[in-house]
């Protein structure tokens, strides 16, 4: 970790703790901002690889979604999810396979992300987006996603017609929001149990659902579609030890690859699981 990251950590952990002297209540809402505010993407990380692609953009909740469709019309579709402070430009090395496999490929930078409105993002507006691109460019019966990505499609997925025809990639998805949480205090340095239950309070009374409910392991149960679960036994961001969780329900309709050494981000670059997940996407 650089001096400047650190220096950042102490003081988000310096304004949390004496805003939790004042008010728990003002701490958790500040908590929860910053739990919902994507890092800034460095501006050599910036390129666009999907350059020649049709540009599309629609608005959801008062933000406007801008991304991009390749090889239109075509009858099976399928939607590219990315992670939390990450853009659809990171999945860029799959359109090329998937248009040779017959799909229409599309691809939104999330609210708050890429070139995408918004200041903060949560697993709701994540889902509604989806919705929303469904809605206007489905139907679509495929769906790619990584991270925070599959969460929101976890969460689309209980809302909206599918089958198990339709067919969805997760990989290395942010299983419980409840861990992504603890995970996040835990490298701030925040260990305060007024101030959790605080941010839960402030979740809930935003979406109506405890941090609990924001679960695949608990959406699963609504959920018919085909699932490819993707996940590496060295990630630290999305740990296995709850996708495992999710294996051990057995549930027929989903199968896991786990694999070693790859992490949180080198998983979806890997040759090995970009053959595999493709070859699950074939056209029927």
């Amino acid at each position: 970790m650089n001096v400047q990251k650190k220096f950042a950590l102490q003081f988000i952990r310096t304004k949390l703790n004496v805003l939790g002297l004042l008010s728990d209540r003002k701490a958790g809402e500040v908590a929860f901002k910053l739990f919902c505010t994507p890092l800034p993407i460095p501006a050599e990380k910036q390129k666009d690889h999907f350059h020649s692609a049709e540009k599309l953009a629609f608005t959801v909740d008062g933000k406007t979604i801008r991304g991009y469709r390749v090889n239109h019309p075509r009858p099976h579709k399928i939607l590219l999810l990315h992670g939390f402070s990450s853009t659809c430009q990171n999945f860029h090395r799959f359109v090329a396979p998937l248009v040779a496999q017959g799909y229409e490929v599309l691809a939104f930078d999330a609210p708050a992300h890429g070139k995408s409105e918004g200041k903060t993002v949560n697993a709701v507006d994540y889902a509604n987006m989806i919705l929303k691109a469904v809605e206007l460019y489905g139907p679509i019966h495929s769906f790619l996603a990584h991270s925070f990505g599959g969460m929101a499609i976890s969460l689309a997925l209980e809302r909206m017609p599918h089958s198990p025809k339709t067919k969805v990639v997760l990989i290395a998805p942010a299983t419980e929001t409840t861990t992504a949480i603890d995970t996040a205090f835990s490298f701030i340095g925040i260990n305060k149990p007024a101030l959790r239950k605080s941010m839960d309070e402030i979740i809930f009374s935003i979406s109506g659902e405890h941090s609990e409910w924001f679960s695949i392991r608990r959406a699963m149960k609504n959920i018919k579609a085909s699932v490819l679960w993707i996940h590496d036994e060295d990630d630290d961001v999305t740990p296995l030890s709850d996708a495992l969780k999710v294996k051990e329900d057995a549930w027929p309709n989903v199968r896991f690859i786990i694999t070693k050494g790859l992490g949180h981000r080198k998983i979806y670059r890997d040759a090995t699981v970009k053959k595999a997940l493709l070859s699950f996407l074939q056209i029927d």
